[in-house]
């Protein structure tokens, strides 16, 4: 794209590319659609300024994270999440435990229909249905069902790396549930935490405790099952060394929230309080109907960051689209598909033990000639 929205030297000029009204027409590829949106203006020029930011940031041989807020993978958006990783476009997640935990569902062909917003759900509850918006599912047959599975494969996981409870991470739980999934469940392809299994991508889920994932490890803590117990600090750490040892870095986010914010805290974890790396992120894309001006972290603007150390600039390699994630996203994912050649895995999860070890020992160099 000719122009970006934080191009300094053209944002106060006319020097911007002419506008000639896009054809349209029959059978338009994805690619051809988001040329389509190039060419005009408003959110549609955004997502065609993140779709060539991402593919950008994937031939540049970024490290790229995915943030995951609000109720996507209900909707079925676990599998499209499995197929960038799968094309190596996604080497690290940064979630809710609420998508992990739904994800699960499609793995293990739990039943989950698609239903309607305009409902009384005092009727559906005596039902024994639970709504998402305009997506169903039920009580028994899917969430306690899942609850039974989480906290058996929680009960036999065992991860080696863990000598001790304070040395698991969110990452550290992911994975063993997506290890189970992939050994037990009838339909494995369809979750995007069994792709991250496979393919050695760590999933973070700061938030934990605000999930099903953190409720079903509340009969664990009661029968003295702790050893398994994540330490999120340690999420911080991994998440922080794998800034630090990334060339360049760049994130995808979906919503806003804790994910975000987690995201975009590796840079002053390294600047502001180790003091041993200075920039943030070379890249980012966030897909986001919130507002800028109440406050919220959601709608914080991706150029303030800059003021924190999150980003290397807040100039360029940075758009934030406004809408619909479950719009967006597809559309994003599909154009990098077309446009760019699978990468080469990064596998990040068998990393970050060593990268967090050779993260103290920089700090306690630097600690020593201050």
């Amino acid at each position: 794209m000719d122009f970006h929205y934080h191009d300094v030297d053209n944002a106060h000029s006319f020097r911007g590319k002419k506008i000639e009204p896009p054809e349209i027409f029959a059978e338009m590829t994805v690619s051809q659609l988001m040329d389509f949106f190039a060419a005009t203006g408003y959110n549609a020029r955004r997502l065609a300024e993140a779709g060539r930011m991402m593919a950008d940031m994937l031939r540049t041989k970024s490290t790229v994270c995915l943030t995951l807020a609000g109720a996507m993978t209900p909707i079925g958006m676990g599998k499209t999440i499995a197929t960038m990783i799968k094309y190596g476009f996604i080497d690290w997640i940064v979630t809710t435990g609420a998508n992990v935990y739904h994800d699960l569902h499609f793995a293990y062909g739990l039943p989950v229909r698609q239903g309607h917003f305009d409902v009384d759900d005092d009727i559906l509850y005596s039902k024994e249905i639970v709504r998402i918006y305009d997506v169903y599912i039920k009580e028994k047959g899917t969430l306690q069902a899942q609850d039974i599975i989480v906290q058996n494969d929680l009960r036999t996981g065992n991860n080696s790396s863990a000598s001790n409870p304070f040395a698991v991470s969110t990452a550290d739980i992911s994975y063993i549930l997506g290890r189970a999934a992939k050994k037990t469940a009838s339909y494995p392809d369809k979750s995007f935490v069994v792709a991250a299994y496979e393919n050695k991508v760590p999933i973070y889920m700061p938030a934990i405790g605000d999930s099903s994932i953190g409720l079903n490890m509340l009969p664990l803590m009661f029968e003295g099952r702790t050893e398994l117990f994540p330490n999120v600090v340690l999420d911080v750490a991994e998440s922080a060394a794998i800034l630090w040892k990334s060339k360049r870095s760049g994130g995808v986010e979906l919503g806003g929230g804790v994910p975000k914010n987690f995201f975009q805290q590796t840079g002053p974890a390294l600047y502001q309080i180790l003091k041993i790396k200075e920039g943030g992120q070379d890249y980012l894309i966030q897909l986001t109907d919130a507002r800028s001006d109440t406050g919220g972290l959601s709608g914080a603007t991706l150029q303030e960051g800059k003021s924190w150390g999150k980003i290397k600039t807040s100039h360029a390699r940075n758009v934030t689209v406004y809408g619909d994630s479950s719009v967006y996203f597809p559309l994003l994912c599909s154009y990098v598909l077309s446009e760019c050649k699978p990468r080469k895995l990064q596998k990040l999860y068998s990393l970050k033990n060593s990268w967090v070890e050779e993260m103290k020992e920089k700090y306690a160099e630097t600690r020593t000639t201050r």
